[in-house]
């Protein structure tokens, strides 16, 4: 039985909503956040990424860092920026991207679901990013930015989230890439109670983005939980931040990648290799694959379309038969010699939001000698190896639009 409980969430007044709204933390590095808050005191990437306050030879990982995100969180309240909810509401959520919309729910998932398998997981996390997150919610004392969770639709949850945003929002904004970001409060006693009970016989809910958001928050849940001796169970750190969306509402991007060099091959070589994998052919401009088992290459200002061969499938396994498992098993790693690409500094990954003309680029400046562009992952190849208690090969998804950090903080205490 799945857990899914309203909160008491502090979020910024209407007239700072735009400001305050940010993005996550680990989609920037820290100078560009740097950039992003020129300007802009009150982005909620000086919670997020507190460096961006710091001396910049600093150690992001130095205590003093967690403690400015702490300060400033406490400056945003006490400036009375964000101002904390008269009582336990759930938050209706939506994003407009592309003339589509998605509509997720916002409350509080819980600890021990995570650690019982009941939320289910489909990547690695990092051990050195586990404890950067939860670091930063020890010391803030909060989860200031949600995770993004997703679930198999639910016609009753449907009907209570469209009643719910026939009102005028609470919040509603446009950020700086165009992306409309709304908000609406389910304060009805009766509507909470129906969420809670129809979601709690949903079963399993699905980490869809923010894996080592919610590592983090479990470890920091487990940590409290074993402090108190006192433990009920009830506290407000036995559950964490999260937005919770219908699966079919989801839009997974394709994630893209670069290669360094031919590994020693030459042009003629690497694609006599190529031949024995792939159907090749040369494409007239740009190639963005149009179903499962195509890539497109990008090698020396020409465009391929490169289509599996049936040997490289294997049916049988969820993890395999996926496309980012297929060119690493069969080209990145026997061949391109990049066998952990979570580690290798030869390869990198660009999400598809930054579309194929970003891989041009890249690879014509010479920074990189060649790219791979992917077909998307689809939500039903993630839910099926969550379900198989697999895990995906890593940057297999990119989930657009992302969550804004600062619309809801949910306090540990």
């Amino acid at each position: 039985m799945a857990i899914f409980r309203p909160f008491k969430a502090y979020r910024p007044k209407p007239e700072y909503a735009a400001e305050v709204a940010s993005k996550p933390y680990d989609v920037l590095n820290s100078d560009e956040a740097r950039e992003e808050v020129k300007g802009h005191p009150l982005s909620f990437l000086h919670v997020g990424k507190p460096e961006v306050d710091l001396d910049p030879e600093l150690d992001i990982h130095d205590q003093k860092v967690y403690e400015k995100g702490a300060e400033n969180l406490q400056k945003l309240i006490r400036d009375n920026v964000l101002v904390e909810d008269s009582g336990a509401f759930f938050y209706v959520y939506a994003q407009t991207m592309y003339d589509r919309i998605q509509y997720g729910l916002v409350g509080c998932a819980s600890v021990d679901d995570y650690w019982n398998e009941v939320i289910l997981k489909h990547e690695k996390t990092r051990k050195d990013k586990e404890e950067d997150r939860s670091q930063h919610v020890r010391v803030t004392n909060a989860h200031t930015g949600p995770i993004f969770l997703t679930y198999k639709d639910n016609s009753e949850i449907d009907a209570i989230v469209n009643k719910t945003v026939a009102a005028a929002p609470n919040t509603d904004i446009v950020s700086a890439d165009g992306i409309r970001h709304q908000t609406w409060v389910i304060s009805n006693s009766e509507d909470i109670e129906k969420i809670q009970s129809v979601l709690g016989k949903v079963g399993k809910f699905y980490v869809a983005d923010g894996h080592h958001r919610s590592a983090a928050a479990a470890i920091v849940g487990r940590e409290r939980q074993k402090a108190n001796p006192n433990h009920t169970g009830d506290e407000e750190y036995n559950f964490f931040l999260a937005v919770l969306f219908p699966a079919s509402q989801l839009y997974i991007m394709d994630y893209n990648r670069l290669v360094l060099d031919l590994n020693g091959y030459s042009h003629d070589a690497f694609f006599a290799k190529l031949a024995d994998l792939f159907e090749i052919s040369e494409q007239s401009g740009q190639f963005a694959p149009k179903k499962k088992g195509q890539f497109g290459l990008y090698i020396d200002g020409k465009w391929y379309c490169l289509e599996a061969k049936e040997k490289l499938y294997n049916p049988s396994d969820p993890v395999e038969n996926l496309d980012v498992a297929i060119l690493q098993n069969n080209l990145l790693a026997p061949v391109l010699g990049i066998d952990d690409p979570r580690t290798s500094k030869r390869i990198d990954f660009v999400g598809g939001i930054r579309g194929l003309g970003e891989l041009e680029r890249r690879v014509n400046s010479g920074e990189m000698k060649l790219a791979i562009s992917m077909y998307p992952t689809s939500i039903e190849e993630l839910m099926a190896i969550a379900d198989a208690g697999k895990i995906m090969p890593p940057k297999s998804t990119w989930f657009e639009p992302k969550l804004r950090d600062g619309l809801f903080i949910h306090f540990l205490d």
